[in-house]
């Protein structure tokens, strides 16, 4: 079982999080998942510095996720 503390690679946090690797990216690049408490890069100094690899921060991305769907979830319902 993943703990939700757990730094994970892109694909296997997209996985766990439900969200696809496309969505982690936009949200990361909006400034919804933050650098540090949401994602960090990899320190290879082989991928270093054109597209080094991202590591998600589970409970981090899972909050921010879990917010921005109960807002999508609030506006569905008052359109309704």
């Amino acid at each position: 079982m993943i703990e939700a503390s757990m730094w994970l690679s892109e694909k296997e946090a997209s996985e766990v999080l439900r969200v696809d690797e496309q969505s982690l990216e936009g949200m990361r690049e909006r400034g919804y998942l933050k650098p540090g408490p949401h994602w960090r890069s990899s320190n290879d100094p082989e991928q270093l510095p054109w597209k080094p690899k991202v590591f998600y921060f589970i409970r981090g991305c899972k909050e921010v996720i879990e917010y921005w769907q109960n807002i999508d979830d609030s506006s569905a319902q008052k359109a309704a």
